[in-house]
């Protein structure tokens, strides 16, 4: 586990220490936790209040109160955060009666990673990601959109056809996950709902990361798949990211 929150912290300080604004480049010679967020709130949201025009980001939508980002990590990696202060999956802003639904939002904008890779890719061979409180180095809510690793989505496929929501087990990479297959991403289905039945608080949703792909190549015919792990789970992860491929290679095999 600390190999993999290495990894993930170098990768998103690499990121964060080289962000550009229109005025010029503000490099970080640490990473400061609240950069996402002052990103959003500074730069993205005020551009498009006042120009039309998402400035750093590659949208915003002020009626849904989210942006994407393109993130500097990959070829094609976006990131879907709100535009409301919201720490990450353990805030119980996430789980509120009218919370925005936050996965459906992000699964609408894959078509961003298949813009950047200049093809269409199959459901399930895409990917969300949200970290643990404890594998992530930003303190505002951010959901990852990219490719799945090849192996990754070869392994889930057995899942393609579980009776929907029951909990499967599986090891993939020697860490524990746990995987349901889901018709919908809204409602009581919402991944975010989902894990948060039996992890009750927010310092047990603060331990838990949530992967979501298509359950088959096309998710509104084949449902979705929520894998899910957490750092109170022997031999589990709080981290899902090390499952997704920031280099998009399935888009050069297919």
């Amino acid at each position: 586990m600390r190999r993999t929150f290495m990894r993930h912290a170098v990768r998103l300080a690499s990121t964060l220490a080289v962000l550009c604004s229109a005025a010029g480049c503000a490099r970080l010679a640490t990473v400061d936790s609240n950069a996402l967020w002052k990103i959003v709130d500074i730069r993205c949201v005020p551009s498009q209040q006042a120009t039309g025009t998402p400035g750093q980001c590659t949208m915003v939508d002020l009626d849904k109160r989210y942006v994407v980002l393109k993130d500097i990590v990959g070829r094609s990696q976006h990131l879907l955060i709100p535009t409301d202060r919201i720490t990450g999956i353990e805030s119980p802003l996430v789980l509120a009666p009218h919370a925005q639904d936050y996965w459906v939002d992000a699964w609408g904008s894959r078509h961003y990673v298949e813009t950047a890779v200049k093809r269409a890719l199959p459901d399930d061979q895409l990917g969300l990601e949200i970290n643990s409180e404890y594998l992530r180095t930003q303190n505002q809510l951010h959901i990852h959109i990219d490719c799945l690793r090849r192996d990754v989505s070869d392994a889930l496929a057995r899942h393609a056809k579980d009776t929907p929501d029951e909990w499967r087990w599986q090891t993939i990479d020697g860490e524990r996950y746990r995987i349901r297959r889901v018709t919908s991403l809204t409602g009581t289905s919402n991944p975010f709902r989902v894990v948060a039945r039996d992890n009750h608080g927010a310092a047990a949703m603060a331990t838990q990361t949530i992967l979501v792909t298509g359950a088959g190549p096309d998710a509104d015919k084949d449902g979705w798949l929520i894998v899910n792990s957490g750092t109170d789970v022997g031999n589990g992860s709080g981290s899902a990211e090390g499952l997704m491929d920031h280099a998009c290679r399935v888009a050069d095999a297919n």
